[in-house]
């Protein structure tokens, strides 16, 4: 009996000590990684921030530069999830109301506007799901309209996008983001993700490259078109140059001569986009529309208030947000991460302005993992912010915490695979960054958090070697 127990002992003290070896192993490989890789030439004058725990337990395996704060790019969008998930459930809508106001007779006439009420839905009129598409909202509810025995209406078509101030961009946004599509901005109603496609046909080098077609149409915006014809192989250096309610959008830049891609745009107005398509459709399918297409924010700025007593016609619901977090993550859709921020925002202190919301954010992972609210410095929910700042342990922590809870399957299914590996990567001028999760070969869990700011030379070499790197946890 004696021996029996003395062997059990011998085998558990072998399996502890080899169990010691293999994390001794593992951190000795990625120290020599790392320090290797923070030497490379390209980073002389940037900075770099490796953090990896141990995925059971949290505790650090290893870490530099871990509580320097440094701006994430995409991998912001790993927090603004698990912090949505956790805060508004992964079952959680967006709802947008279809009703009428005013007085319907027995004709069939409505004294009175339709009026769609928003809450800041990003997937109206989204093509990523059956039930968001712009044909199926717009059927849907030119249906209702006629089932309530509609025929005429003498009022407006009001789209009230006024629930998040309208449309809006964050602060710390640039310029020459926030005309083009992946720049979009939010608003209380948003319409098939912000975002217009233009066609171009090239001409001869130096010549102008001819808009010839919009995907949708820009009701009472114009397009200035000054983009030129570049020579073969320089791609899509098209830049346009808008704002929230711009009427005008400038187009600049080089098309290049043997490109054949559609070029996305942010929509200035998108809620005033959506109120000439409703209009339109139900003039199109027999519903006389006598007045115009219009929104909350227009009329607010002619001191016109939405009408109120409002009878509901129908209520659409976003799909369920794990489904919204899909997208979010595989496609990087800053769209949805400013909702999401906001939705944040409003539920736990009625914060709707980013900068406020992110404040709330940073407290809420203060309060629930101690995590410094100096760690956890973002300015959005997207990451495409270049004046975020967020250290590789705040954001590895939150990664570990969502391990826990349960919609993580959902939310790893999330997740890209890069490099053979599940992380979410990013990347701004002159940042890159992974966060992700990984199993070694002895089985081995990993969560780790690698961001480089201020490299030199090409992004693609620059990956090579990061994943050089992360390649000492597979």
């Amino acid at each position: 009996m004696l021996k029996q127990r003395t062997h059990i002992l011998s085998l558990v003290t072998l399996l502890f000590a080899a169990n010691c070896m293999q994390a001794q192993t593992s951190d000795k490989k990625i120290s020599n990684a790392y320090e290797s890789f923070s030497k490379n030439e390209k980073l002389k004058n940037g900075i770099s921030s490796l953090t990896v725990l141990n995925g059971k337990t949290g505790e650090t395996i290893y870490s530099s530069n871990a509580s320097i704060g440094l701006p994430t790019a995409s991998t912001q969008k790993v927090i603004t999830s698990i912090t949505a998930l956790d805060i508004l459930g992964a079952d959680f809508t967006f709802k947008t109301t279809l009703s009428y106001a005013g007085q319907l007779d027995t004709a069939g006439v409505l004294t009175g506007d339709i009026v769609v009420t928003g809450t800041g839905d990003p997937t109206l009129g989204s093509d990523r799901y059956q039930a968001t598409m712009k044909n199926s909202i717009l059927n849907k509810w030119t249906s209702k309209i006629k089932d309530a025995g509609i025929k005429q209406i003498t009022g407006r078509i009001i789209i009230d996008d006024l629930f998040l101030n309208g449309n809006d961009v964050p602060g710390g946004w640039t310029w020459t983001d926030i005309g083009n599509y992946y720049g979009a901005g939010i608003s209380g109603v948003n319409w098939g993700e912000n975002k217009i496609g233009l066609t171009f046909r090239p001409g001869s080098v130096g010549s102008p490259a001819q808009l010839l077609a919009l995907t949708d149409s820009l009701p009472e915006r114009t397009i200035v078109n000054n983009v030129s014809t570049a020579q073969n192989g320089s791609g899509d250096n098209v830049y346009a140059y808008s704002a929230p309610y711009s009427q005008l959008i400038y187009l600049r830049g080089t098309y290049g001569k043997d490109l054949k891609k559609v070029i996305e745009i942010s929509d200035p107005n998108p809620a005033l986009t959506l109120a000439h398509h409703l209009r339109a459709s139900l003039n199109g399918q027999g519903v006389r529309v006598d007045s115009m297409a219009t929104t909350g924010k227009i009329l607010a700025d002619q001191g016109i208030s939405v009408p109120k007593n409002l009878i509901a016609l129908n209520t659409h619901e976003s799909p369920k947000l794990f489904q919204i977090v899909h997208w979010f993550n595989k496609k990087s859709i800053n769209l949805y991460g400013e909702a999401l921020l906001k939705s944040i925002g409003f539920i736990s202190g009625n914060r709707i302005n980013s900068d406020e919301a992110s404040k709330l954010m940073a407290k809420y992972w203060e309060q629930k993992l101690d995590i410094p609210t100096g760690e956890l410095r973002a300015i959005d929910g997207s990451g495409l912010s270049p004046q975020a700042r967020v250290t590789t342990m705040a954001m590895s922590k939150i990664m570990h915490y969502a391990q826990s809870r349960p919609w993580f399957t959902e939310f790893n299914e999330s997740l890209p695979t890069i490099n053979g590996m599940t992380m979410k990567s990013g990347t701004i001028g002159g940042v890159l960054g992974y966060t992700g999760y990984q199993k070694d070969k002895s089985g081995n869990t990993f969560v780790f958090t690698l961001l480089v700011n201020n490299y030199s030379g090409g992004a693609a070499a620059m990956r090579r070697q990061m994943y050089k790197v992360l390649d000492t946890l597979k």
